[in-house]
């Protein structure tokens, strides 16, 4: 069962549709989350960074409604994500080349932070050193 289950989210997106980052994509199931399946891990890598560009760039913003908690609805959600998904079609090499340069740019991100964790790790040591003298 674990296998399937690994073998599922490889090929899973979920689209997170409630609250202030409503079209985020996600790896990992939450609530108020859209299941996105796809045949296979490429074209869910395609989608993620389209979706991740697309949420970024707070394009979904305009098609949030409700007063207290935004949400998308689903029917513009597919409408938008299906046109500008055509759209990609027509420069595939050019979205190929950006993806890979948002997979970079987050491979260094996820690094700076880890660095600035390790810098306030030790500025704690320090300080409870500090503390105990």
């Amino acid at each position: 069962m674990p296998q399937n289950r690994n073998a599922l989210y490889g090929r899973t997106l979920f689209i997170l549709n409630k609250g202030r980052n409503s079209g985020k994509p996600l790896t990992e199931p939450c609530a108020n989350c859209w299941v996105l399946l796809f045949p296979n891990r490429q074209e869910r890598e395609n989608c993620y960074w389209l979706t991740y560009s697309l949420w970024q760039a707070r394009f979904w913003h305009y098609f949030q409604v409700g007063s207290v908690i935004p949400f998308l609805r689903l029917f513009e959600f597919k409408k938008e994500f299906t046109l500008k998904a055509e759209s990609l079609q027509a420069d595939y090499d050019l979205h190929l080349k950006n993806v890979l340069a948002l997979q970079l740019l987050q491979k260094k991100e996820n690094q700076f932070r880890k660095n600035l964790d390790l810098v306030r790790d030790m500025r704690a040591i320090i300080l409870n050193r500090y503390i105990n003298l």
